[in-house]
């Protein structure tokens, strides 16, 4: 695998010369692996995101990518685009949630990331719907209800959560690009703030409030206290958006979207264990985040109980 993967990174280079690649943990759906190439003389740290052949997503994540940066939205430089890869310039900094939220030395910085968090989505909420070609629009409430529905082991929980989206479901705000994943694990945080915003695969159009409402979910608060990716408040995250995008945050709308987050990861996770136990893709990770649709139900439950 790691041979053929260099020959195409270096084809997608020019033919420049590789070495040291070795693949990252995480990312359940694409590979991501880090490795060093030799450009114009100079060895260039640099990570490539590895989709599976065919699927094209990877040209619309690339475009998000580059329309964020003039956006303001701080990103890796793109190096180059092939046949499923997308290979840009590595960030350091930290993007274990667990660590972000408990080792000292993001203790100075924590207090700022959720206004971080707030001028940044409303910077990616800016772009131009035009900038990102293939965008579609769909009713994301239909979308998750199917999801849950395709498997035969039902989930009285997470129907309940359907149930209480269909009864207070608010309108939409506006629609605009979203990143559709943006929570804490998803950015490179160092000790002087967020470095960059990562993993663009869920891009989409859609109501603003949709990427505020995620951010919140519970599971991406990794057994932090506070609602905001468990490092920060609703007040610092809303009034930041407010004063960087001029749109007002309607807190209720807000709400309705964390709810939506938390039973559609809830279904997510039933999707992961699928692709495991049907043979399709046989992986421990997936089947790991498969167990955690339990707490999703639990989440969703908390979360209608308030």
């Amino acid at each position: 695998m790691s041979a053929h993967l260099t020959e195409r990174l270096a084809g997608a280079l020019g033919g420049a010369e590789i070495r040291e690649l070795r693949r990252l943990t995480g990312g359940a759906s694409r590979e991501t692996w880090s490795f060093y190439a030799r450009l114009d003389g100079v060895w260039r740290p640099l990570i490539v995101r590895r989709d599976r052949p065919g699927r094209g997503a990877l040209t619309v994540e690339a475009a998000a990518i580059e329309a964020a940066a003039r956006a303001g939205v701080p990103e890796p430089e793109i190096v180059a685009v092939g046949e499923s890869v997308i290979v840009m310039e590595r960030v350091e900094g930290e993007t274990i949630p667990r660590r972000i939220l408990r080792d000292d030395v993001y203790a100075g910085v924590r207090p700022q990331l959720a206004s971080q968090c707030g001028e940044i989505l409303a910077r990616i909420h800016s772009i131009p719907v035009d900038e990102v070609p293939g965008l579609g629009t769909h009713d994301a409430l239909e979308d998750v209800t199917a999801m849950i529905h395709a498997f035969d082991d039902p989930s009285p929980a997470l129907e309940l959560g359907l149930d209480w989206l269909t009864r207070h479901r608010p309108t939409a705000v506006g629609d605009c690009v979203l990143h559709g994943d943006f929570r804490n694990g998803n950015l490179i945080v160092g000790d002087d703030g967020i470095r960059a915003v990562l993993d663009w695969e869920l891009v989409h159009r859609g109501d603003p409030m949709q990427d505020l409402g995620y951010l919140c979910v519970r599971a991406w608060r990794f057994g932090g206290e506070l609602p905001v990716g468990g490092f920060g408040s609703y007040d610092d995250l809303f009034a930041a958006y407010e004063r960087v995008s001029g749109r007002a945050v309607d807190p209720g709308a807000v709400r309705w979207w964390e709810v939506f987050g938390t039973v559609w990861w809830g279904g997510a996770c039933m999707l992961q264990a699928w692709r495991h136990l049907s043979g399709a893709e046989r992986s421990v990770e997936l089947a790991a985040i498969g167990r955690r649709a339990w707490e999703q139900e639990y989440d969703v439950l908390l979360a209608i109980a308030a």
